[in-house]
């Protein structure tokens, strides 16, 4: 009797549960999808990015038109003279010549001497146009030529060098004195001599050097005039050195003018070179 109660009891609530149609449920379900919205205002500016990888080189430019021919520059100073070659290999030895025959000098003896009084007549024209002519000194390895163009320093330099010389170097008493006695004759008082202070030292002895650049030994006419003999103040450029009439030397301003010896080794003229005279003597 109790189990059928429990049975209905049971009967009633499922019919009871089965009857209800409500499902409660949390789930959400999608609308239809709206219309496109309007176009949004401009965004700010954003950041400069990195920069890119170089790009590749462009295509080379075509070749630009020939200029044209510049002035032509003036010439340069004359270089100094070179170092003398060495001497060649002895050449081959010649074929034997011919028996000469036998000379009769007897009548040739005229003629040689009449040459020997040829030889020295010309010997001494020559030597009267050489020192009355064009005005030369000469000792036996110089000949020097007073030149009355009025010249700084470094321009009279040139000078004789362009004439195929050098600025006169007195390098022994003797030559000095000729070079005096030359001014002197020319009535002149002073002139330009190839001595030059290599630096700016207080020692005019070690520091003073010929044209040639060799150094002063053995020789020096340095006056004892307080005016010419004054060491060189390192603020000026009283660097050069004049001959005086009087056979001394005295320091000279470089850009003072005045005349000036040249000296030309006779040299020169033996070695073929025919320059042993001075090539402009006019002067």
């Amino acid at each position: 009797m109790m189990g059928l109660l429990v049975l209905c009891v049971f009967a009633v609530v499922f019919n009871y549960i089965s009857a209800s149609t409500e499902v409660c449920t949390n789930t959400l379900l999608p609308g239809a999808k709206g219309d496109q919205g309007g176009i949004g205002e401009e965004g700010d500016l954003g950041k400069l990015g990195k920069n890119g990888p170089p790009g590749l080189p462009g295509v080379p430019g075509e070749t630009g038109l020939k200029g044209e021919v510049g002035h032509t520059g003036k010439m340069g100073p004359i270089g100094d003279k070179g170092d003398k070659g060495d001497i060649g290999l002895e050449g081959h030895s010649g074929l034997k010549g011919k028996p000469g025959t036998t000379c009769d000098c007897g009548r040739y003896r005229k003629v040689v001497g009449q040459l020997d009084v040829n030889v020295g007549k010309l010997k001494n024209a020559a030597k009267f146009v050489k020192n009355v002519i064009l005005g030369l000194k000469e000792t036996e390895e110089m000949y020097y030529l007073l030149v009355k163009e009025p010249k700084r320093f470094g321009e009279a330099s040139m000078n004789c060098k362009l004439r195929g010389g050098t600025l006169a170097m007195p390098k022994t008493s003797n030559t000095n004195n000729l070079m005096a006695d030359y001014v002197s004759q020319a009535g002149l008082t002073r002139v330009y001599i190839g001595v030059q202070a290599q630096s700016k030292d207080t020692d005019r002895t070690s520091s003073y050097v010929y044209a040639d650049s060799s150094p002063l030994q053995g020789f020096a006419a340095w006056s004892q005039e307080p005016e010419l003999q004054s060491i060189v103040s390192p603020t000026t450029n009283s660097t050069c050195v004049e001959l005086l009439s009087t056979g001394t030397w005295g320091h000279v301003e470089c850009e003072a003018t005045m005349f000036f010896i040249c000296e030309f080794p006779k040299s020169r003229r033996r070695g073929g070179g025919g320059r042993g005279t001075p090539a402009s003597a006019s002067s």
